[in-house]
């Protein structure tokens, strides 16, 4: 006599029966369904003995509801993420929803994409982009004014000083002269261009000079030594009088040699006279 293969349920005879085992126990495919099957984490029906099953982390799917939340995209055989919410997403849509997000567009950066990090904050690498003329800065170098990123040609043009001479931006170095700024190379003699920079110079008429040109060129000449007036070293000061000029040493009394700067004088013949020598002409 053939022993019995029942249900463990029902007690129906399993013999030439489909059947499933269950915790070591024989299940007819119905008491199955109705008793032991699964529930699927999505659809929540049961996950019947012909249906194919997947489960990940104690959850449970029929293989057809295991699809991307956002896009459907069957599961099965992709990579995939589990959400701390209980969505399951495929690797780009999950990327979408976790992945950083461009400083420029507001798009999620996704993994593997071109991108630039800057300060804690990530940009599509088109995205990147100069706030003065727009184009992506890529390869270049840039500068970072408060919150804007500016490639160096329009930074340098927007904001670095210009030259009181060529008019043109100062990158580096350069001269600081009556509170303006100049290239080294523009702060020359008007003259003969040899650079003034570490070297004596005078001013005039906007123009700087070097001490030969300026003697040579620009001073006016002492009506009486017949010198330049150039304002340096010994006897700075001068003495203007009827469009002739003196060295404040050389304006003396043509007779006695009296010093008559800041004092009473005769002119007679365009020379110089005190008082008391004028009197006696």
């Amino acid at each position: 006599m053939t022993d019995r293969f029942d249900c463990y349920y029902c007690r129906d005879n399993l013999h030439g029966k489909k059947y499933v085992k269950k915790d070591e126990k024989h299940v007819c495919t119905k008491c199955f369904d109705k008793l032991c099957a699964n529930t699927c984490a999505e659809c929540r029906r049961p996950i019947g003995a012909d249906s194919k099953e997947l489960h990940h982390k104690n959850r449970y799917w029929h293989e057809d509801c295991f699809r991307c939340a956002k896009c459907y995209k069957p599961l099965a055989n992709e990579p995939f993420s589990a959400r701390d919410d209980g969505k399951i997403m495929c690797g780009k849509c999950g990327s979408r929803e976790d992945g950083n997000r461009c400083q420029g567009c507001y798009k999620v950066v996704m993994p593997g994409s071109q991108n630039v990090e800057y300060k804690n904050k990530v940009w599509h690498d088109e995205c990147f982009t100069c706030f003065e003329c727009k184009q992506p800065i890529r390869t270049q170098s840039f500068l970072a004014r408060g919150d804007d990123i500016y490639c160096a040609p329009c930074h340098e043009k927007k904001f670095a000083k210009k030259c009181f001479k060529c008019k043109q931006p100062i990158t580096s170095g350069g001269i600081s002269y009556q509170d303006q700024p100049w290239h080294s190379e523009c702060f020359v003699c008007e003259t003969c261009r040899k650079p003034l920079a570490g070297t004596r110079f005078t001013s005039h008429e906007d123009h700087v000079y070097c001490v030969d040109c300026y003697k040579t060129d620009v001073a006016k000449k002492c009506h009486g030594c017949k010198n330049p007036i150039t304002g340096f070293g010994h006897g700075t000061n001068v003495v203007n009088y009827e469009g002739f000029s003196w060295h404040e040493y050389c304006f003396t009394c043509k007779k006695c040699s009296l010093s008559l700067a800041n004092k009473r004088f005769v002119i007679n013949a365009e020379q110089i006279y005190c008082p008391d020598c004028a009197k006696k002409l």
